[in-house]
C-alpha cells in the first residue's frame, strides 16, 4: 500500500516537475509519506518512515542532503497543490498574518490559502521584515499579485481578509483588478454616505444582535457595500465589501478555513 501510494505521489510529481531527476521525485513521494505518517516535520522524525530498508541515520541524512542540495520550485509546487483542486469553478483566497518562533527568532509571515468550500491549502507566503508588524499595502499587494500569476484573475471569486488587511491603496487595487472582496474593519473606520456625510459605527445606534446593511458607501476613499453587526456593547463585526450583501456575514464566515490551516500546521497535524 505504501509503494502503491508513493507511486502515485511521483506521478503527479512528474506532471508538475518542481524537482528534476526521477530519483528525487520518488524521494519527494517517499518524503510526502513520511510526513503524513510521523505528523510531523522534524528530519529525524520522518526518517522513521521514510524507507524501510534503510536505517533511520542513512534516510535522515538522505533528507538532509536533498534539502541542501535541491533548489526548489515553489512556484510549480504551487501549481501542484493547485491540481488537488476542482479544475472548473471560482476559487477563493483567504489572507492571513501569523508568527512562528524558531528558537529565538520570530518568523513573522503573510499567508494566502486557496480552495473552495471546506478544503484550503497554501498558496503563496512572504516573510515580513518586521518583528511582529503588520503588512502594508505594497506586502499585500505583491502576494496578491503572485496567485493572480498562478490562477488568473477569472477563477479568484472572493478575496477575504480580517482587520488587519485594510486602507485606501489596498481596496483600491482590489477593486480596480476586479477582484471581489470581504474584509473586516476596524470600528473606528468611518461609513461616507452619498451625500458626504461621514458616520461612526458606533452612531448608528445598533443594539447587541441588530444588523444595518449599505448598499452604496465608501470607507478609505472606496466605494462598496457595508454590513454591520453589534455583538456587544460598543463591539462589531463590520464588514466591508463588494460581493454582493445578501451573504456577506456567510461569506467572511469561510475565513476561518485559514485559521484552521494555521491550526494544522502547527499543532493539530504536522507540529511545524
Amino acid at each position: 500500500m505504501k509503494q502503491h501510494f508513493a507511486a502515485k505521489i511521483t506521478t503527479l510529481l512528474q506532471q508538475a516537475p518542481f524537482v528534476g531527476h526521477l530519483s528525487r521525485q520518488k524521494f519527494v513521494g517517499q518524503f510526502i509519506l513520511g510526513l503524513i505518517k510521523s505528523r510531523n516535520v522534524q528530519f529525524g522524525e520522518v526518517a522513521q518512515h521514510l524507507n524501510d530498508a534503510a536505517k533511520p541515520a542513512s534516510n535522515e541524512t538522505r533528507i538532509q542532503d536533498f534539502f541542501r542540495e535541491v533548489d526548489l520550485n515553489y512556484v510549480l509546487l504551487a501549481r501542484l497543490l493547485l491540481s488537488l483542486l476542482p479544475a472548473q469553478g471560482k476559487l477563493r483566497l483567504c489572507l492571513d498574518r501569523t508568527e512562528w518562533d524558531f528558537g529565538q527568532c520570530q518568523v513573522n509571515i503573510l499567508l494566502v490559502t486557496v480552495g473552495t468550500g471546506e478544503v484550503h491549502v497554501p498558496l503563496y507566503w512572504h516573510l515580513l521584515d518586521n518583528r511582529s508588524g503588520n503588512s502594508n499595502a505594497a506586502d499585500r499587494i505583491a502576494v496578491l499579485e503572485k496567485c493572480v500569476a498562478l490562477l488568473g484573475k477569472d477563477r479568484i471569486g472572493l478575496v477575504v481578509g480580517d482587520r488587519e488587511f485594510v486602507g485606501h491603496a489596498w481596496f483600491k487595487w482590489l477593486k480596480d483588478n476586479g477582484l471581489n472582496f470581504v474584509m473586516r474593519l476596524p470600528k473606528h473606520h468611518c461609513l461616507t454616505h452619498a451625500d458626504g456625510r461621514r458616520q461612526a459605527v458606533a452612531d448608528l445606534g445598533l443594539v447587541p444582535g441588530q444588523v444595518r446593511r449599505f448598499a452604496h458607501v465608501q470607507v478609505d476613499g472606496v466605494w462598496g457595500q457595508v454590513w454591520v453587526k453589534a455583538v456587544a456593547a460598543d463591539a462589531f463585526v463590520f464588514l466591508f465589501a463588494t460581493a454582493g450583501l445578501n451573504h456577506l456575514e456567510q461569506l467572511y464566515a469561510k475565513r476561518w478555513t485559514i485559521e484552521q490551516c494555521f491550526q494544522n500546521l502547527k499543532g493539530r497535524g504536522f507540529n511545524l
